[in-house]
């Protein structure tokens, strides 16, 4: 990791805004809109924003479960332009791939420092974002060697792969020890029939976790992760940086914005129609939290018309300025990743004590995590403008 301080070479605004959105989004967790909606649930209005700054039980998606596929497409969009960059400074591949490696090394070790914080021993696990995309780095950075056609190519193969794996896995007998689970049998989530192969810990990425995360000290076996998520879930992610290596390849090579818009919209329809009949005809649903094949076609989706909207707004309408806010955190993103996993705490109490132990009252109960999360952002916020004024940028 290391903190540059120089002016960075010309960079895609629109790319920026939608990572500052990506991050803002996981940032302002801290406003805890589901308190809100709990506290006034007669109000639809706040029991929307509270769904929608949530994960899904199990399948189907909210506004919550795009902010990982949105990070980790973006890393494969900006990869052509580092490669480029890298190549025009006359770097070998030898530097190249180690640089790759380290800098995978590095994301790995960052998530699971950062998932350790407040534990008594380190807590290995690596279903985090920035985990999941450290191991899955190395591989996208041999894609981003070859031609599109290849690239589309291992997307395919990964995804079915991925695919035989859980189909192939068994599903739960009649002996079958649910506690071992965290689940119960009779979970309304449960899917039946052959989806059922990708119901919450009875799948293949489940029993993969229960062998290789017991490999590592622990205060106690692993059973079960209590939300579902797995370690082999990189492999799916890396087709999410997958379709964003292409994206970063069509903008980089765009005879024109009209090409490119042409082309989002076009892979988006159709990743869309793709997953949503896998999901509805049962071969492979839509579920977040073990990253389906269907849901890395189906956020996949998603990124492409965000990326697509944001490129015109911003890149095309000439827009830069009215997305400046959202710019400073995402230009300087795993600063903002870092700042919203270590300070929070730190801001919250230092108010209470230079301010007033109830500061957050100020508008009453219901609201008392909107005001104690507005806080708390617009330091997070502060901060990261001060970076950028500084040009202070952490890049791994």
């Amino acid at each position: 990791m290391a903190v540059v301080n120089n002016p960075l070479p010309q960079r895609v605004s629109s790319v920026d805004a939608y990572r500052g959105l990506v991050m803002l989004l996981m940032m302002a967790e801290v406003l805890e809109f589901t308190h809100v909606a709990e506290a006034l649930p007669e109000s639809s209005f706040w029991g929307f924003l509270g769904f929608h700054q949530s994960h899904v039980p199990w399948t189907g998606c909210s506004l919550h479960d795009l902010i990982q596929p949105s990070f980790t497409f973006l890393v494969g969009v900006a990869l052509p332009y580092s490669m480029a960059s890298r190549a025009s400074r006359g770097h070998s591949q030898t530097y190249l791939w180690l640089r790759t490696l380290r800098r995978a090394l590095v994301l790995i070790l960052l998530g699971i420092f950062l998932r350790s914080m407040g534990r008594n021993q380190t807590n290995f696990t690596f279903e985090d974002t920035l985990t999941q995309i450290g191991l899955g780095y190395p591989f996208l950075y041999a894609l981003g060697l070859r031609s599109e056609r290849s690239t589309w190519t291992a997307l395919g193969v990964i995804l079915v792969g991925y695919w035989a794996l859980f189909a192939f896995h068994p599903l739960p007998g009649a002996d079958f020890d649910w506690s071992l689970t965290g689940v119960a049998a009779d979970w309304e989530h449960n899917l039946g029939g052959f989806a059922a192969h990708w119901n919450k810990n009875t799948n293949a990425a489940w029993a993969f976790d229960r062998w290789f995360l017991n490999l590592f000290p622990r205060e106690k076996p692993f059973l079960f992760n209590g939300g579902g998520y797995a370690t082999l879930s990189f492999i799916p992610t890396l087709g999410t940086m997958i379709l964003g290596l292409v994206a970063g390849r069509w903008l980089r090579a765009a005879p024109s914005s009209s090409w490119l818009m042409r082309r989002l919209a076009i892979a988006a329809a159709g990743l869309f129609a793709v997953a949503i009949l896998l999901h509805l005809t049962g071969i492979n649903p839509i579920v977040k939290r073990i990253w389906t094949p269907a849901w890395t076609l189906f956020s996949g989706a998603w990124c492409f018309v965000l990326f697509a909207l944001f490129y015109f707004v911003v890149d095309v309408q000439k827009t830069k300025r009215a997305f400046f806010p959202l710019i400073v955190v995402g230009m300087n993103s795993i600063a903002a990743y870092i700042l919203a996993h270590t300070v929070v705490g730190f801001i919250d109490e230092s108010f209470r004590i230079n301010i007033s132990p109830q500061y957050d009252l100020l508008f009453g109960e219901p609201y008392k995590t909107l005001i104690s999360g507005f806080v708390i952002l617009a330091v997070q916020w502060l901060i990261l403008y001060w970076m950028y004024r500084k040009k202070l940028f952490i890049r791994i």
